[in-house]
């Protein structure tokens, strides 16, 4: 997924519902650092931009029959528009602030979590494709194990297991980074 496919889909998704302001979330919230990093494949391989108008967030969910999973749009182009609720990740407080700015060409406004608020959501969640999207983010230093870690004190979690279970998935990628550096100082 790239900045010229979003942009086919949100243009759509304009038209429709005549907003021009999106605010992505989720692994493709990535594309927000566009050309200002190599960002790995494995963090934009997402066939669905997870997103919503900034200025009126319950009009996505009009968006689903034209351009959600079971629309003649995704069945052409692969990929959709997957209607969230600004409510529905786990993040940081502050993560509003910290929307990355990206207008495309046809005159939409992206606004793109940070990826490391992304990352704490997705540690939240904790599928094995956000363990993925995490670890290339890690070693492509798009993410910050220390940055991570700060923001996880001011997250509000749904309840103390998912808490708990974000803690340890954490945890457990701060060890495997360890062993990637020593790795790679061996190698050297």
């Amino acid at each position: 997924m790239n900045l010229e496919a979003i942009a086919v889909l949100l243009d759509e998704a304009r038209k429709r519902i005549h907003h021009s302001e999106y605010v992505i979330v989720g692994s493709l919230s990535v594309i927000g650092l566009g050309d200002r990093v190599e960002i790995p494949a494995r963090m934009t391989m997402s066939n669905d931009v997870d997103c919503y108008p900034s200025e009126d967030p319950v009009r996505a969910f009009d968006l689903t029959p034209a351009l959600g999973p079971e629309s003649e749009f995704a069945r052409k182009f692969g990929y959709y528009l997957d209607a969230v609720s600004p409510k529905l990740p786990t993040l940081p407080d502050g993560w509003d602030d910290r929307l990355v700015e990206v207008k495309l060409d046809n005159g939409i406004l992206l606004k793109c979590l940070d990826p490391n608020d992304a990352a704490v959501s997705k540690y939240a969640r904790g599928e094995v494709r956000d363990e993925e999207w995490i670890r290339a983010g890690l070693e492509a230093s798009i993410l910050s194990m220390a940055t991570i870690k700060q923001r996880l004190q001011s997250t509000f979690f749904l309840d103390d297991h998912e808490e708990q279970a974000t803690k340890q998935r954490v945890a457990s990628d701060e060890a495997w980074l360890g062993m990637q550096r020593t790795a790679r100082k061996q190698r050297s």
